[in-house]
């Protein structure tokens, strides 16, 4: 069995692959790379076959998003870790190194994330992850060098090692026992959060989540949908809700969702106030989509086992909107 498995999940992405493969390639020996397919329709799998004969490929019989994709693909994966690539993302030298080192040294570790910094402004930390993920206690992902859309500049301010909420499924590391113990990702999910709602239950079990700052990689983000897409705006408004129900005292999490749907209303009336109607649209579908699913979710909840330390602020709407911070450092003194 390898020590790292590293997992490209694909769909119609010839074009990334072609660009991308090569830094993975180059700079992960000793790794296992495999591209797990999901049934795409363009000329991806005859082009790796061609191009790169060391890469395994995995072919899935159906595109079933990011969760589905991924966990169809790593019953056929035979390692101790699974680092899950976005095919968009150039990683650099010796990025594998510190990953491996963190995880030999901390048996408590069982998700980790690098830095993840822009692409295209290598000097800015990437929309998707950033420095690591944190929550706010109504929910709202957020994370370090990124604060809704204040992006901070990499001045080697997260150089470091920290235990964070979530890692971003652009790149994460996972040790494979915990991900099969826990079955994975919600597939209900299809595509966005899912990383955070898999984050949420293996902390609820006492697993811990950490950022390495000193192994980089660089995201291009937006590739698989794009950022102005009223499907990502109606996936992470509708998925955030079922990370709530599912992960937290039931009192608790009915309370929070009934606030956000008071929050999440207002943020509908901001995109009207906008002109972007379809991002409003994508909103009320959210909800309507939550709560055809609530019965559902109501029965994947945890029986037991809730972390009450899942938040670092108590909301970061009100401490961006009202008190203007843009800033992790500053949010964490505020």
């Amino acid at each position: 069995m390898s020590k790292i498995a590293i997992v490209i999940l694909n769909w119609n992405g010839k074009v990334l692959l072609e660009k991308f493969l090569p830094s993975v390639i180059k700079y992960s020996k000793g790794a296992d790379i495999y591209v797990a397919d999901n049934a795409s329709t363009d000329t991806s799998v005859p082009f790796i076959k061609a191009n790169f004969p060391s890469i395994k490929i995995v072919q899935n019989t159906e595109n079933g998003g990011y969760a589905k994709g991924y966990n169809d693909a790593l019953k056929h994966v035979k390692a101790e870790i699974y680092c899950l690539l976005n095919s968009d993302v150039e990683v650099t030298p010796n990025w594998l190194l510190p990953i491996e080192n963190e995880f030999n040294r901390n048996p408590e570790a069982a998700i980790l994330q690098p830095k993840i910094l822009d692409y295209n402004q290598k000097h800015l930390f990437e929309y998707a992850g950033a420095a690591g993920g944190f929550m706010d206690q109504l929910g709202y992902p957020f994370c370090r060098g990124r604060i809704f859309q204040e992006i901070e500049q990499d001045k080697g301010q997260y150089n470091d090692l920290k235990e964070i909420f979530w890692a971003s499924g652009a790149c994460f590391f996972i040790r494979s026992e915990v991900f099969h113990k826990f079955r994975g990702f919600d597939e209900d999910y299809f595509a966005h959060q899912e990383e955070i709602d898999l984050c949420w239950r293996a902390k609820n079990h006492g697993y811990k989540v950490f950022y390495v700052g000193t192994s980089q990689v660089y995201h291009v983000g937006g590739s698989t949908l794009d950022t102005m897409n009223p499907n990502k705006t109606m996936y992470n408004f509708r998925n955030s809700l079922f990370s709530i129900l599912k992960n937290l005292p039931l009192k608790k999490s009915l309370l929070i969702i009934f606030l956000r749907l008071l929050l999440d209303g207002i943020a509908g009336m901001n995109y009207v106030f906008q002109g972007k109607f379809d991002h409003c649209w994508a909103i009320f579908r959210a909800h309507l989509s939550f709560y055809k699913h609530f019965p559902k979710m109501l029965k994947k909840r945890e029986t037991d086992n809730f972390t009450t330390n899942y938040f670092i602020t108590k909301s970061i709407v009100w401490a961006h909107y009202v008190y203007h911070v843009k800033n992790f450092n500053v949010l964490v003194k505020y």
